[in-house]
């Protein structure tokens, strides 16, 4: 018999449709009845790829005993984090805050008034590893509920008291001042210091990937030139892609690594990190040309283009990290496996590249990851093919079908740039595809965005990170076509962000007619995915140059106010910040080739500014069209009726040209004084 989760979108929540847990969706109607019936509500947070969630929900969702004391004494809440951002960032912080670590499944206990009392993540059916039991802590929340109430309700008054504070941070307007190259450069040098010279990447087990540490210093070295800040990007990409977090047969990058050398993945794979990490493997290729980056960059977005496109549009949130109830299945390998399909003899050359062993190394098998630095990998192409055509014959791994129009923006700029780039028609294609779709099916009429659509159907009302991440894929989608459409959605987003989701300094998470929450949260950190906010600042200031308005990098600088000592001080949890802020204190080139984008003329110039990596600066092409182009191109005539490129950089303007040779040494010349200027 199905529960109150039966008719909603969510792929998470209609895994527990069938539980005997009587489960509500967040809403009035759950809320309404925790009030009426005097009963606190127990709110479980959630995703479709989360391994523990499914642990949790099989040990303790599924047992009659504890699905009955929930139903009579609880409202029961289940939510999506990945729908429910807001919802998940609120009590997310609330449980950070009384237990001194997150994670999910989040479990927290709340007042009919949502004022968090209470919380924890995963509870074991049974006490074990010093968590207790899961029914003992239900029975000592309603003992507390029933003859403490007061003190319970203190608890939860002083838990929405800090949450105001939290999100209400902010900094006095004088404090602009410390934003400088200093702060950049002890940004850079605290990443440096932490940086796991053994294995690459930052932290132990478990390792995560850091791609907007890894933007952040690639873009210090374009400024500075510094071959420590080139050598750590590349020692930790080149780790990754040789490691079991990179699927070596299918390409595309698992969630984190369970160790710190990349070994072992945990085995979900996530549209936003795979979105992420394409592109930064792309931006390093360009800086260096390693051909095993340029790889990991196709191999990345054509797993995305087979494995996670929908049909209808756009791409899919996840992949499930479980396979027919086997943590990794889908992935793993035993020696014997690999020798069937590929016989002996070709077996052992993968064998041996791989270091697989007979006894493997998770759990009886074996992840695939390169073992020493010397590894022919384009002779192991046709082998690595045809472990895949095998492996397509499993049963693959869950998808959480669910299209986010944040991640989304966030793949939308990766198959732009790489598209470009790589002069790969199927990535441009395929940004194409999903600008039009986001904006035709996850945008209302009055311009508002909407967060999520599944099979037809699209919801929760957009947040900040929606706006913004889409803003930032549309202003990629228009450097690689220079279709002036697109540049005109995103400022038209921005501007509506501005609107109706701006705060004092910065902005809001949830806009102006969001459901109202015990606090409107406004979070500033970055997580798995930039800051909304941060993200917000690198957009402005983009749109800053290529429209001349200064009204928009205003409000990025003072934006950054509530962060400066924060990013400096914790690099890792602010790296968009620290982006938006290199951006914002650097000289910047801005080139404007005036002539048809579609003529080779007008090509050969773009291409020469195409020829680098250039994160400080942008690039406008067209023909002038009376109003409805670019503003950087307007007022710039062409020469004699050539193409012709302008390039500005520190407030001054060369001379314009119609050759290629010539805009390549003027490039040339503005990028050194900019490396000086950041040293």
């Amino acid at each position: 018999m199905s529960n109150r989760l039966a008719d909603e979108a969510s792929p998470y929540l209609l895994q527990h449709a069938d539980k005997p847990v009587d489960w509500y969706p967040w809403g009035d109607e759950a809320l309404d009845r925790a009030r009426d019936e005097d009963k606190p509500i127990f709110l479980s947070v959630g995703y479709s790829a989360c391994h523990w969630c499914h642990v949790m929900a099989h040990e303790s969702f599924e047992d009659e005993q504890i699905a009955a004391i929930l139903n009579e004494h609880f409202v029961a809440i289940k939510v999506d984090r990945e729908e429910r951002p807001d919802i998940d960032r609120i009590y997310m912080t609330a449980v950070q805050a009384m237990t001194g670590r997150g994670g999910w499944p989040m479990s927290v206990f709340l007042t009919p008034e949502g004022e968090p009392f209470f919380a924890g993540t995963y509870y074991p059916p049974a006490r074990r590893e010093g968590l207790p039991a899961f029914i003992d802590v239900l029975q000592s929340v309603i003992e507390a509920w029933e003859h403490r109430r007061e003190e319970v309700l203190g608890v939860g008054e002083n838990a929405v008291r800090m949450l105001n504070r939290v999100y209400a941070r902010q900094a006095p307007r004088d404090d602009l001042q410390g934003l400088t190259q200093e702060l950049l450069r002890s940004a850079q040098a605290g990443l440096a210091s932490r940086y796991d010279h053994l294995h690459g990447g930052w932290g132990g087990a478990p390792k995560f990937p850091q791609p907007m540490a890894l933007e952040y210093l690639l873009r210090r070295h374009a400024l500075t030139e510094e071959a420590n800040t080139l050598a750590i990007v590349e020692d930790t990409l080149l780790a990754m892609a040789r490691g079991g977090i990179y699927d070596q047969v299918g390409g595309g990058f698992h969630r984190y690594a369970v160790d710190d050398r990349w070994l072992v993945p945990h085995f979900e794979k996530m549209l936003y990190d795979n979105a992420q990490l394409a592109r930064v493997y792309l931006h390093a290729w360009q800086v260096t040309g390693r051909p095993l980056f340029e790889a990991v960059v196709r191999e990345t977005l054509d797993f995305l283009l087979r494995e996670m496109a929908d049909p209808a549009g756009g791409f899919y949130s996840a992949l499930d990290a479980d396979t027919e109830g086997r943590e990794g299945g889908y992935y793993l390998w035993t020696t014997e496996e690999i020798k069937e399909v590929l016989g002996k003899e070709q077996a052992l050359a993968l064998i041996k590249a791989y270091g697989l062993t007979a006894g493997g190394n998770f759990e009886g098998a074996n992840v695939l990851a390169y073992v020493g630095d010397e590894v022919d990998r384009p002779a192991l192409a046709d082998l690595r093919e045809r472990l895949w055509r095998a492996r397509e014959k499993r049963t693959r791994p869950a998808a959480d079908d669910k299209v986010l129009t944040s991640w989304n923006g966030l793949a939308l700029a990766a198959l732009a740039e790489a598209g470009r780039a790589l002069g790969e028609p199927r990535y441009l294609e395929a940004a194409v595809r999903t600008a039009r779709f986001l904006l035709e099916h996850l945008r209302r009429d009055d311009g508002r965005l909407l967060h999520a659509w599944r099979r037809g159907r699209a919801h929760v009302a957009g947040y900040l990170e929606d706006y913004t991440h889409l803003a930032e894929g549309l202003l990629a989608l228009y450097a690689a076509t220079f279709d002036p459409a697109w540049f005109r959605e995103a400022q038209g987003l921005m501007e509506h962000a501005i609107a109706h989701l701006r705060a004092d300094i910065g902005f809001f998470d949830t806009g102006d007619e969001h459901e109202r929450l015990i606090v409107r949260p406004r979070e500033l950190e970055d997580n798995v995915t930039p800051s909304g906010n941060a993200m917000a600042c690198t957009v402005l200031l983009q749109l800053a140059d290529l429209t001349g308005l200064d009204v928009y990098a205003d409000l990025a600088r003072q934006s950054m106010w509530p962060v400066q000592s924060l990013a400096a001080a914790h690099p890792l949890g602010f790296a968009q910040w620290l982006i938006a802020m290199d951006y914002a204190l650097s000289p910047r080139l801005s080139l404007a080739v005036v002539g048809d984008p579609e003529d080779r003329a007008t090509r050969d110039l773009i291409g020469v500014w195409e020829e680098g990596y250039h994160p400080h600066g942008v690039v406008a092409a067209g023909l002038l069209s009376g109003g409805d182009d670019v503003p950087l191109l307007r007022g710039r005539p062409q020469l004699e009726g050539h193409a012709t490129a302008y390039l500005c950089g520190n407030a001054a303007c060369e001379a314009p040209t119609t050759e290629p040779s010539v805009l390549r040494d003027l490039i040339a010349v503005g990028r050194g004084r900019t490396a000086a200027a950041g040293r």
